[in-house]
């Protein structure tokens, strides 16, 4: 089921996750982290929303709370959510070489994380706790080891191959 057609969100289905949750105030990261997963990201439109269906809350606070943590995403995330790790082993190892060609692959500049078919989304971490298979990238919670750009294009290629046929 879509949540979101051209831009209209389902409010039902935002509705039903607070209900779900159960609308308090001490459950709002829980209902973030719902809406996120439903929508890949929060809109703005949502944060207000659920500022007005949960007492002792504003649109204000909810914004607050999904700007403070980084596990919450403002902006649309891509179909497939590409994290390189760029903690000390990763970085030591080549994890920057690896990000620059994703970027590059996927058109980002400064503050642009998503491409602009929607495909792809691009972060850095500081940790994805793999240090010994350095440097990592995680696309869609899938761990790749050992990464450099040749065998990231690899597997972007064969992603983007997989989409085409499908």
């Amino acid at each position: 089921m879509s949540t979101q057609t051209s831009g209209v969100i389902n409010f039902k289905k935002v509705d039903d996750i607070i209900a779900s949750c159960g609308a308090k105030k001490s459950n709002l990261i829980a209902i973030l982290q719902k809406v996120q997963e439903e929508f890949r990201y929060l809109p703005q439109d949502v944060i207000t929303y659920i500022g007005t269906k949960i007492d002792g809350l504003s649109p204000a606070t909810v914004y607050g709370v999904a700007t403070f943590y980084a596990q919450f995403s403002l902006e649309p995330k891509g179909k497939y959510e590409v994290k390189c790790c760029d903690g000390t082993a990763c970085h030591v190892r080549g994890s920057m070489p690896v990000y620059t060609y994703l970027a590059g692959r996927f058109n980002l500049q400064e503050g642009k994380y998503t491409s602009d078919d929607g495909m792809f989304s691009l972060e850095t971490v500081s940790c994805l706790g793999a240090c010994g298979l350095a440097p990592v990238v995680v696309i869609n919670g899938k761990v790749y080891p050992q990464m450099t750009p040749d065998a990231i294009k690899i597997i972007i290629d064969t992603i983007v191959r997989e989409e085409n046929e499908g």
